[in-house]
């Protein structure tokens, strides 16, 4: 019995990868390059891209449990649905599609948009399926600790409706979870969606001052200038992304990225132990800094 996981030299599939092995599956990796893998050897690496069919064909056969997690990119949704396509006719039933929170609100952003498409599939189509909606990575910010250290301004246009920022570990370990579950059970489990929330659901005002009393000085909110934020954001994506992401961020001053009653809860039980928090991240990446 094997589970094959996609995505998985990538910050949430590699933590997917090393819970499952620390719980005694069987693991073979997706990669596109098995040279830069850099993965546990108790993994089976296989190279193969989501859509390359044939290499797809080899990466499934004798898999009873996929994770599918992939990238934002143009052609995201067409690799998902073929990806399960083909899962499907490998006689696989068993499922963890890593999603996105809040995709049926977010309906103009696109990677929100092909998510819930899968989602309709992986529903419409039968499978005993896990689907993971987590919230925005705490794990993102990594990308901006230079801005907070140097510049003194916290520049994510997160708003001020709130969001519930989740650490990408806490998404492998509840993930690893979810697929060992279902790749132990004897008979298929209903499917199920499951919000991936931080503890905390905070505002751009709120990470600043979070920030001020790690570094023990005064870092700003550095307000929710979208226009602003893609123009950033092209300096180290491609256009169409940078836009992707100024959608969602117009939409995190709209609505927010709000957990619903009981998410913190249902999740706090699934683990055994809290969630991480943004301040302990925060902790972490000024200590190494």
């Amino acid at each position: 019995m094997t589970i094959l996981v996609t995505g998985a030299t990538g910050t949430v599939g590699r933590n997917v990868v090393e819970q499952l092995i620390s719980r005694g599956a069987d693991v073979r990796a997706l990669v596109r390059d098995p040279a830069k893998a850099d993965l546990p050897g108790k993994v089976e690496v296989v190279q193969g891209d989501l859509l390359d069919v044939d290499s797809m064909r080899s990466a499934l056969s004798g898999v009873s449990t996929l994770f599918l997690l992939n990238a934002v990119v143009p052609e995201e949704f067409i690799q998902a649905l073929i990806t399960l396509s083909l899962a499907r006719d490998a006689g696989i039933e068993r499922v963890v599609y890593l999603s996105v929170i809040h995709s049926d609100v977010y309906v103009n952003v696109p990677h929100f948009a092909g998510k819930l498409g899968v989602e309709r599939m992986i529903e419409q189509t039968g499978f005993n399926a896990t689907i993971l909606r987590p919230a925005y990575f705490m794990n993102n910010d990594v990308t901006i600790k230079d801005v907070v250290t140097g510049h003194g301004i916290y520049p994510m246009p997160i708003g001020g409706k709130g969001i519930a920022m989740i650490d990408a570990r806490d998404i492998g370990e509840i993930a690893a979870i979810e697929l060992v579950h279902r790749e132990a059970s004897s008979t298929p489990l209903p499917l199920t969606r499951i919000n991936l929330v931080g503890p905390d659901t905070l505002t751009g005002t709120d990470v600043a001052a979070i920030w001020s009393e790690v570094l023990g000085r005064p870092i700003g909110y550095g307000g929710d200038d979208t226009a602003g934020f893609e123009q950033n954001m092209r300096q180290f994506m491609p256009g169409w992304m940078a836009y992707d992401m100024r959608l969602m961020a117009e939409r995190f001053l709209t609505d927010g990225m709000v957990p619903e009653a009981g998410d913190v809860e249902r999740l706090t039980a699934l683990l055994g132990r809290p969630l991480r928090t943004y301040r302990n991240f925060a902790a972490e990446i000024a200590t190494a800094a």
